[in-house]
């Protein structure tokens, strides 16, 4: 068995007791530095790595304060999350109850916002510290069903002795992260916890089914939302000569005119932030502009007519921060002004290879073998590279495909090898976590 690696289905055919004391087997071989019965899931070896390196105390459960009532509510009521608890509800609260578990809801912090679900288990939970307000982001608890898919972005279950923490082993969990669609954003992460009796494989697949229903939701109120704008701006806009066009907080566009219609223009984080300005700017994909706040949200952007090329001049500082955990960003500044821009998982990749092979640049089949391990996959790249040259005009060469040469790239890196792009599976990003990354900051000019 020494070769193999464990999976849910074969833990979910054994009994708990048995299950449980062969992850126990794992986790101790694991942190004595020893050789496993078996080889733990990949996803749960790379938290215990983070967990290692981080001092989390695997034998010690670690509980920060709880948020104050007050916060709390403060946190429920700005949170996108509470425009979906609805369809969270009905696709696992009743499912969670029958099957004795609970369902928790956390923000992108790791907070605990909301528990519903059998009333025993609540208790139970309770007395782990999994409460209301409670902070289960994985570098404070350890490996588990909320912190570790805020992390790597995609769904996790953890049973038993995968959480990292010994205290926790009584239990499992089925977490998927939510995403935003409307800018991308993390904005949490729906758990389904329970006795490790309960386990079962398919709980997990429940739970991504109904975030994706509930991110089905975010997205249609967002369409709703344009469709209203777009009544407004369109007579706003038939009173103007130029081109100009109306987009939301998130830069999709509600109406345009003198010009094609965009889906979607990036905007820097200057007029998503909540201390918007308005007035004068460059962006990435139109070039010199000003910018106007619109009653009711929203913003009426003016193109310059002079500016021909949207692209930034040569000279311009180019930054892909890669440092943080839970988001990328690429930051451009020049003569033109700095325009700052939060990536999507992909886009991360994707920049980080071309980055790591500037300036000589790689082909559609070179990028699809780092991302997907497949150089057939070439169309998928030039895909995803088509929409980032459509928000970083002018700033990504073709034929191949690279930085453009007259800007100075920098490409900042985590401490850690280990923590570059955690959410990544992309064989390029994997043997970036394995050779090892200059320190933050330390990439320095690569262009």
């Amino acid at each position: 068995m020494t070769n193999s690696t464990i999976d849910l289905v074969r833990l979910a055919a054994m009994d708990a007791v048995r299950a449980a004391r062969l992850l126990k087997g794992v986790r101790d071989a694991a942190l004595s530095g020893q050789e496993p019965p078996v080889e733990p899931r990949p996803v749960i070896e790379a938290s215990w790595d983070r967990m290692l390196r981080g001092g989390v105390d695997p034998d010690h459960d670690f509980r920060a304060g709880l948020l104050a009532l007050e916060d709390l509510e403060e946190r429920r009521r700005t949170s996108p999350l509470r425009e979906i608890m609805p369809v969270l509800r009905e696709g696992l609260v009743s499912f969670a109850d029958a099957a004795q578990h609970i369902m928790v809801v956390a923000d992108a912090d790791g907070r605990v916002l909301w528990r519903e679900g059998h009333t025993s288990v609540l208790r139970k939970a309770d007395g782990h510290g999994f409460e209301l307000g409670a902070d289960w982001r994985e570098s404070t608890v350890g490996t588990n069903g909320v912190g570790t898919p805020l992390v790597v972005r995609r769904p996790v279950q953890v049973f038993s002795a995968e959480h990292f923490v010994r205290t926790h082993h009584s239990w499992t969990c089925a977490g998927s992260p939510l995403t935003d669609p409307r800018d991308g954003r993390l904005i949490g992460v729906v758990d389904v916890s329970g006795p490790v009796d309960t386990m079962h494989p398919a709980t997990l697949a429940l739970v991504h089914s109904v975030t994706r229903l509930a991110e089905a939701e975010l997205r249609n109120r967002h369409l709703r939302s344009l469709e209203r704008m777009r009544s407004v701006a369109m007579p706003l806009l038939a009173r103007m000569a130029g081109r100009a066009l109306v987009v939301d907080e998130n830069g999709w566009t509600a109406a345009v005119t003198g010009m094609p219609h965009v889906d979607r223009i990036p905007l820097p984080k200057s007029l998503t932030s909540k201390s918007r300005t308005a007035g004068r700017t460059w962006l990435a994909s139109v070039g010199e502009c000003t910018v106007e706040e619109l009653p009711g949200g929203g913003w009426l952007l003016r193109l310059d007519p002079a500016a021909s090329a949207p692209g930034p001049p040569d000279g311009a500082t180019v930054t892909l921060d890669l440092t943080h955990t839970h988001h990328s960003t690429l930051t451009v500044a020049g003569g033109a002004g700095t325009w700052t821009h939060d990536l999507s998982p992909r886009h991360a990749e994707l920049l980080y290879v071309l980055a790591s092979h500037h300036p000589s640049g790689r082909t559609a089949a070179d990028l699809a073998a780092d991302l997907f391990g497949d150089p057939a996959r070439a169309v998928t790249v030039r895909a995803e590279l088509s929409r980032v040259r459509r928000y970083l005009s002018g700033l990504i060469d073709h034929r191949p495909y690279r930085f453009r040469e007259s800007t100075s790239l920098r490409l900042l890196l985590p401490d850690s090898p280990s923590d570059l792009l955690p959410h990544s599976l992309a064989p390029a990003v994997l043997r970036g976590r394995g050779a090892g990354a200059r320190g933050r900051g330390g990439a320095g000019a690569l262009g």
